[in-house]
C-alpha cells in the first residue's frame, strides 16, 4: 500500500463530538466522503486532552493506529460529526 499524500488537502473541516458538541479538532480533510480515520499529521487544532478522548463528556471516539504505516486515529461509527 501507498503511503497518504505527503502536501495536505487547503480544505479543513472542524470535528465535533456527535454527543455534546464540543469541538475536538482541526483537521485537514480530502476529498468528499465520510470521516473514517485522521492521519494525526493532518490535524492542524487539537482541542483534546485525552487522545481519541471528548474532554467533556468522557466518550471514546477513536483508536490510535497505524494505517498505511502512518499514525492515525480511526474514527468509531457515529460518534462525531464534521462541518
Amino acid at each position: 500500500m501507498a503511503k497518504p499524500n505527503s502536501k495536505a488537502p487547503s480544505k479543513s473541516v472542524d470535528i465535533f463530538c456527535a454527543n455534546c458538541q464540543q469541538q475536538l479538532f482541526r483537521y485537514k480533510k480530502g476529498g468528499k466522503g465520510a470521516l473514517i480515520k485522521c492521519f494525526k499529521e493532518r490535524i492542524s487544532k487539537d482541542f483534546t486532552v485525552t487522545e481519541g478522548t471528548c474532554p467533556t463528556c468522557e466518550t471514546v471516539f477513536a483508536r490510535d493506529t497505524l494505517v498505511r504505516g502512518t499514525p492515525a486515529l480511526k474514527i468509531i461509527g457515529g460518534k462525531v460529526r464534521f462541518k
